[in-house]
């Protein structure tokens, strides 16, 4: 089948909706050249008023975005470009030059655009390079949403971004239109310090931000405070996402500082971000008085301890609205997690508390070094063990803590990562011989699947543990019974919240990125049924809030299972 053949059989499924919106959504389409390209276009110059195209999960080329462009200049009231994923397999050398075509025209038919959304097209800065022009054009006078999240923009990215929204605004102010950004997603970009303080600055202009979503930016104190800065300038904010940067207590107190100037706040994500139990304080402080219209609160992954966490509830006793609060992967310790539990409960929140199954154990409270400054530069040191005077175990006269290897029991009580290591070769059996009679239990089976997978964050040493410790517990159940697949892979799906279970109380972990990691594996393996994985990708393909929020880890698990 040739390529414009492709196109033609795609073309049948295109739609356009009553909103005017033509989609190509996910066709897979490969457009090289002007004639691939030319069904297309036909379908564009057809419709009589076109304000949203979508071409998201297809691959453009040059010549393909030239025609394209031509044929949207005929729509001066275009106002939605959905192209994100749609230049894959494209040179970085390419995709500046689609970017000016599609810009051109989009200039030269003096559109006013609503929203720009190019997010998961890995361009680099040099994609900016060809959204220069029309960032700064007279058609983004009127921009409301611009999503570019997972470019690889970098420092020098993000400081040409930023260049240009203030530019823009600049130009607009003057022109009496002034631009009025209401979101900005840009995570997975490695902006750092230099690229945050250049947006901050660029945000602070603007001041009508709404929804701020810059997760995992490797952003430190600096590059925080001048966010705050600008959180503070954007009394609109609803929603606000800072994942998975390195605030220090420095950084949360700065924030703090912002938090009270953005009342109408619904949204704060901060997980992963090491506040700490001091940075959670501050937090706290201000929350207390505030912020009633507060929905989602979310802490998980910072360092704090016991007390920081009854601040932080505390501070949460009169936020009728609230529906999720996450703490987990916290320094709480077995009793300090189930005091939160009650104390949680006892303010009258019911099912709002996510799983606490991360959590790192207890922290000595006075025992928090503030020398943040060393801590972004250097990694902690484990201090877990006994000091070894094992000459072998010596590297340049420093002695290397070997860990102390636990008990199944003391992982099952307190899921996480080090301990999930510290089960040693012997950890498979130790499972089992927990299990006892319920190994050939299928549910049993999934829910000591989901506790040594959860704790998974990534591909590391802990994921390679649960892999190995998922194929031993899931293919004893097998070889017991052959027909275990099916039961299994809903078991599964219940613990995961994926599939509503007849317990009616029983919670689901509030994150499970690890588990689809582990299950990516699990799925690839000969013992693991064919029916099973069927089902699995049933519902991993369904919409679902959860899954919704990990895109990636979804998409990877559904592309290993449609291959086997």
């Amino acid at each position: 089948m040739t390529a414009i053949d492709e196109v033609t059989k795609s073309l049948a499924k295109a739609t356009v909706s009553p909103k005017f919106e033509l989609s190509f959504k996910g066709k897979g389409l490969k457009l090289n050249t002007a004639a691939d390209a030319k069904d297309i276009v036909q379908a564009i110059k057809k419709c009589d008023h076109l304000t949203a195209l979508r071409l998201e999960g297809n691959t453009v080329g040059v010549d393909a975005a030239e025609e394209i462009a031509k044929a949207l200049g005929h729509h001066p009231e275009f106002e939605r470009a959905h192209w994100s994923d749609m230049f894959t397999g494209r040179l970085k050398t390419e995709i500046p030059i689609a970017l000016k075509h599609l810009g051109a025209a989009i200039i030269g038919a003096k559109c006013r655009l609503v929203e720009i959304d190019l997010s998961d097209n890995a361009f680099g800065p040099n994609g900016v390079v060809g959204l220069i022009d029309l960032l700064k054009s007279e058609s983004c006078y009127s921009l409301q949403e611009l999503r570019l999240n997972n470019n690889g923009l970098g420092i020098g990215g993000g400081k040409m971004l930023a260049d240009c929204l203030t530019e823009c605004h600049k130009s607009s102010v003057a022109a009496g239109q002034p631009l009025s950004l209401k979101i900005f997603i840009s995570g997975r970009n490695r902006l750092e310090n230099e690229g945050a303080t250049a947006l901050a600055a660029a945000f602070k202009a603007i001041g009508t931000l709404e929804f701020l979503a810059m997760p995992q930016n490797g952003i430190n104190h600096p590059g925080i405070s001048a966010l705050a800065d600008a959180i503070a300038a954007n009394p609109k904010l609803k929603h606000l996402n800072l994942n998975d940067n390195t605030f220090t207590a420095k950084g949360a107190e700065a924030i703090a500082k912002a938090l009270p100037k953005v009342e109408n706040l619904e949204v704060i994500n901060f997980g992963d971000c090491l506040i700490r139990t001091e940075g959670a304080k501050a937090i706290a402080d201000v929350l207390r008085t505030s912020h009633k219209n507060l929905k989602e609160l979310i802490l998980s992954g910072n360092e704090i301890n016991k007390t920081g966490a009854i601040d932080i509830i505390e501070s949460l006793e009169t936020k009728e609205f609230l529906e999720k609060l996450d703490l987990d992967a916290n320094n709480f310790g077995e009793e300090g997690c189930e005091d939160i539990k009650c104390m949680v409960e006892s303010l009258g929140f019911k099912d709002v508390l996510g799983s606490l199954s991360g959590d790192e154990g207890s922290d000595d409270e006075d025992g928090e070094d503030e020398n943040e400054e060393d801590e972004e530069e250097e990694p902690e040191e484990d201090e877990e063990g006994d000091i070894s005077t094992d000459v072998k175990l010596q590297v340049k006269g420093t002695a290397i803590t070997p860990s102390k290897p636990i008990t199944a029991k003391d992982f099952l009580a307190f899921p996480s990562p080090t301990k999930l290591l510290q089960l040693g070769n012997s950890g498979a059996d130790s499972l089992l011989q927990e299990l006892g009679t319920n190994a050939k239990e299928a549910d049993k089976v999934a829910e000591m699947f989901t506790k040594v997978s959860v704790v998974v964050s990534k591909e590391d040493e802990a994921k390679a543990k649960a892999c190995e410790l998922a194929d031993k517990l899931l293919q004893n159940l097998l070889n017991q019974d052959p027909n275990a697949g099916v039961k299994v892979a809903n078991a599964i799906l219940v613990c995961l919240g994926l599939l509503k279970g007849e317990d009616k109380k029983y919670k689901p972990p509030a994150k499970i990125d690890g588990a689809l990691l582990v299950l990516d594996h699990v799925v690839r393996q000969s013992y693991f049924p064919k029916l099973a994985r069927d089902i699995i990708q049933i519902f991993v393909s369904k919409p679902h809030p959860t899954l919704d929020k990990i895109p990636e880890i979804r998409h990877k698990l559904l592309q290993t299972l449609y291959a086997f």
